[in-house]
Order: C-alpha cells, then sequence, then structure tokens
C-alpha cells in the first residue's frame, strides 16, 4: 500500500454494508464512507489545488472521517481544529498552517465565517457529484511520502508547532497496531479522544485497515460516570485506548462495584502516566486474559514509538515502564554529553524509524532543532527525533519513563523531577489525582491534588517522609477536581495561572 485510502477502500469492498464508524447521530457504513468521501474530494476539486492543508472545523462525529477522506481524495492534506479552541487560538495556528479552505458543518457554519476561508459545508459536499477521472488522475500522483495530516501541538514560547504525518508514516504505524494488539474486523474500538489528538491516529486507521467499528463515545459518559459501563456493554466495545485519567473516572467512582465491562479484551492507555492503583482496580475486575498496555511516544513519532504489555503485578509506588521499541521504529538513549546511556543511567530518549515525521509544517528552525542528524550514525543522512523525555533502561531492557526535560528544574543546586513528587502524592492511599507545578517567576513548587479524606498538612507530612527536603514543595492545594484541556489530560497551564 503507498495510500490510505487503500485501506479505507478494501474494507468497503469487504464490508460494505457494515458500520464503520458510530456517533450519536446514527452510524456510517464503509460502502457510505467511501462514496461520502469521494463526493467531498470531488467538491474540493474546485480549489486547483494540491498538497495543500485544508481545515476541518466539525463537531466530532463520523462527518469528520469522510471530510479527513475527502480532503485525501482531492489531493491535500487535512487538520482537524478543534471546534471549542479560542479564536486566538486559531489566529496562531492558522499563521503558519495558511489553509486553502474549510469543511463545516452547520452547527459551526457562522464561527466558520470568521476564519475568513473559502467554506465548503459537510453536508452539501457529500451530496457533489463523483468526478471519478479526475480524481483517479490524482490519485495515480500520490506517493507514500504525501502529506496526509497536520496535527497541532503546543509550543514551548506559546506558538503552536503542526507535526506533518504522511501516509507511510500512517501505514507503517497502523500496521504494526493491527498485528501487536490482534485488531480485526471483529474489534470494536470506544474511542475516547478528540481527533485533532495523536491518539485518535490509532483507533481511525486501525479500524480502517481491519474492517473494525469505532463509536465515539459521547462526552456525557465521562462526565457522568454511571452511563460509562452502561455504553460500554450496550455497545459490545471489545477495545479501548484511553488516557489514564479517563481510566481514573472508573477506578474513583468504584463504577465495577456495581456493573464490570463485559466486552473488554485489549485495554491501551497513553498519554500521561498511568497511576498503578487506576491500572490495579481495571485488572481486577476484567479477566486475565484482558490485554493491558501501556503505549508512549509523542505527535512526532505518528501516535506510539514504544509499548509495554503488562504482564506484572506493580505496587502503587511503582513506575510502570513504556516498555520496548515497536517494530519499523528504533529507539536509544543518550546522556547530556551525547554518549549512550548504561543501565539504570537518565537521558534523553530519541527516536528513528518509519514512524517518525518529516518535521513541522511552515517552521524550518524548530524542525532543524528537533530533528537531527541520528547522532550515531557517521555514515549516512538518517533523520531521529528528539523527544526531549527523560527516561532510563532498567536490567530487564525496558524503558522506564522519567519525565519531560522541560518538567525537570535545577533549584538550591539540586535538580528536581517534578514527576517524582507526583509520584509520591500520587502514592497516598485516597489521592485521585495530582499535579505539581514550578513557576520559574516566583521559584515556587505547587503541588494541587484531589483526595477527600487527605487534609493538606497531612499530604505534606506524607511527602516528608519519601522524599528529601529539597523536593518537597512550597505549598499544597487541595481541590475538588483539577481542571483538565479538552484531550482530558490534567491543564497545566490552568494551574500554573494559580501561582
Amino acid at each position: 500500500m503507498k495510500n490510505i485510502l487503500e485501506m479505507l477502500e478494501r474494507s468497503a469492498a469487504r464490508f460494505p454494508d457494515k458500520n464503520a464508524f458510530v456517533d450519536d447521530k446514527g452510524a456510517v457504513t464503509y460502502s457510505q464512507l467511501e462514496n461520502h468521501s469521494k463526493r467531498i474530494g470531488s467538491a474540493l476539486l474546485e480549489l486547483g489545488v494540491k498538497n495543500k492543508p485544508i481545515a476541518i472545523y466539525i463537531n466530532k462525529s463520523a462527518d469528520v472521517i469522510c471530510a479527513m477522506m475527502g480532503i485525501v481524495y482531492s489531493g491535500n492534506i487535512y487538520t482537524v481544529i478543534d471546534t471549542e479552541m479560542p479564536k486566538e487560538r486559531i489566529d496562531k495556528i492558522f499563521s503558519t498552517l495558511c489553509p486553502v479552505a474549510v469543511i463545516t458543518d452547520e452547527a459551526n457554519s457562522e464561527k466558520a465565517k470568521e476564519l475568513n476561508l473559502e467554506t465548503f459545508l459537510i453536508n452539501e459536499a457529500k451530496s457533489a457529484e463523483i468526478n471519478a477521472e479526475r480524481l483517479s488522475e490524482i490519485r495515480s500522483a500520490q506517493i507514500d511520502t504525501d502529506s496526509l495530516y497536520i496535527l497541532y501541538t503546543s509550543g514551548s514560547t506559546g506558538m503552536p508547532k503542526g507535526t506533518v504525518i504522511n501516509h507511510k508514516n500512517v501505514l507503517s504505524y497502523s500496521k504494526w497496531a493491527v498485528e501487536t494488539f490482534g485488531i480485526s474486523e471483529s474489534t470494536v474500538f470506544g474511542n475516547q479522544t478528540p481527533f485533532y489528538f495523536s491518539m485518535s491516529v490509532t483507533d481511525i486507521y486501525s479500524t480502517l485497515r481491519t474492517g473494525a467499528t469505532l463509536i465515539i463515545i459521547p462526552k456525557i459518559c465521562f462526565s457522568f460516570p454511571i452511563k460509562l459501563v452502561e455504553f460500554l456493554n450496550t455497545n459490545e466495545i471489545n477495545t479501548i485506548y484511553w488516557v489514564p485519567s479517563a481510566f481514573g473516572i472508573a477506578a474513583n467512582f468504584k463504577l465495577f462495584d456495581v456493573e464490570k465491562p463485559k466486552y473488554l479484551k485489549t485495554v491501551l492507555f497513553a498519554g500521561e502516566v498511568m497511576p498503578i492503583k487506576f491500572l490495579n482496580y481495571w485488572k481486577k475486575y476484567l479477566p486475565d486474559e484482558t490485554v493491558f498496555a501501556n503505549l508512549f511516544g509523542p505527535t512526532e513519532t505518528t501516535d506510539i514509538c514504544t509499548y509495554y504489555v503488562a504482564d506484572r503485578e506493580f505496587d502503587p509506588s511503582d513506575s510502570l515502564p513504556i516498555g520496548r521499541h515497536c517494530d519499523n521504529c528504533n529507539v536509544f538513549i543518550l546522556k547530556e554529553d551525547g554518549s549512550e546511556a548504561d543501565i539504570n543511567e537518565e537521558g534523553e530518549l530519541y527516536v528513528r524509524g518509519s514512524f517518525v515525521a518529516s518535521g513541522y509544517y511552515n517552521n524550518p528552525e524548530k524542525t532543524a532543532e528537533m530533528f537531527v542528524q541520528n547522532p550515531l550514525n557517521k555514515a549516512f543522512p538518517e533523520a531521529c527525533y528528539k523527544t526531549g523525555d527523560l527516561v532510563k533502561m532498567n536490567e530487564l531492557g525496558e524503558i522506564i519513563y522519567i519525565g519531560r526535560k522541560d518538567f525537570q528544574i535545577k533549584r538550591m543546586g539540586y535538580r528536581i523531577e517534578l514527576g517524582e513528587i507526583e509520584a509520591a502524592a500520587g502514592s497516598l492511599d485516597g489521592v485521585k489525582e495530582c499535579a505539581c507545578i514550578f513557576r520559574k517567576e516566583t521559584d515556587k513548587i505547587v503541588l494541587y491534588y484531589n483526595a477527600a479524606k487527605v487534609k493538606e498538612n497531612e499530604m505534606l507530612d506524607f511527602l516528608k517522609s519519601k522524599l528529601n527536603a529539597y523536593f518537597i514543595p512550597d505549598e499544597v492545594v487541595k481541590m475538588g477536581s483539577l481542571p483538565r484541556n479538552a484531550n482530558g489530560k490534567i491543564d497545566r497551564k490552568e494551574l500554573e495561572k494559580r501561582i
């Protein structure tokens, strides 16, 4: 395969009437998805452009997938924009993205007008006449290194970075994911992550590759957790890939004491550190043969570069490994002096292989900084990605995540890893979630936590019993719940504003 559309068309040929993507309004079958996508692609031909970014500004639904595939049929690059994103941030993204058009839905059509782009309404585009000849010409000229999508993430300077992923990246990655986790036409994904978040790549393209079914879990199921297990069981969902915070909802509310998921066989998680107590809660209530896997990787490696299938028990204070490298993707750990780290030595994780993105869109300086020549290869050009993640390898050959380089601070002459403070706080019985924030301007470390029965002085005393004195936060703040961003992760920037 050299084009992700081959995955769609093969599944449409094998399972024309099978539901491909399901949302709260209904379902789109594989044959409908192919048909809608070709019509959208034909409608976009009037733009007369190729390999240009087109924005998708549609509420999370099956229509987003139709728009993605339609843009690919037109020979262009898609970028999914969060419809709840402030206009100021969209403007920052568009300052580098420079999209030629936007596809939107009726619900967002008025806001889309403010983007000052040529606008296509999704329902009208789905009714366009298919220009089979022109679509075929475009398709025959496409190659696997053509850009597929651009996904924006936060930048350290406040300017979002657009990671460019090509067809080859997704084809290689989805092949690995399908083979590793036994994804097939009988798989039913329960999707939690937004479609502008890299984790959704696994859900979407594993589905398209195998003829599986993806069901979008409504937000209300996570806002009112009593509905979550019922939804999983009613829809016979057998595979989930969520951020750990979503798993914490079930654990914190003890949902499985009332009703257990009946069909789950594969439980994957990524995006944050998985607290062992959350993992243990899920493992307690699901059958022994259920696969639990910790996936790890940045957007710049399509989605994942390492993984660990949980094969043993862990104490609440332990760190869950991020495991070993995926096939077609290699990793190595370098110390500050550029030499390879030995066992249990800390260093930065580097990634090379077919999952690695081509760079940042319209940002050559940042691309040159992060996508570098492999320092271990002096023989020929070989790009690799500097993740900015601090890790070490244990005696079993498993990689252990330590934290972000930018979460590591130096204070009073000591190097402090904020993640170590969080790990200690999170191991205290009753703590549901926590986040440690450092504000450079005030030189202050603050720990925010959510625990109904743990007082602030009790938390401080506990940390003093677990950590060296220079690790102890200047302040601990008990909260009813920690703020979350659109991806479901703890919103650290919002917490920083409170210091």
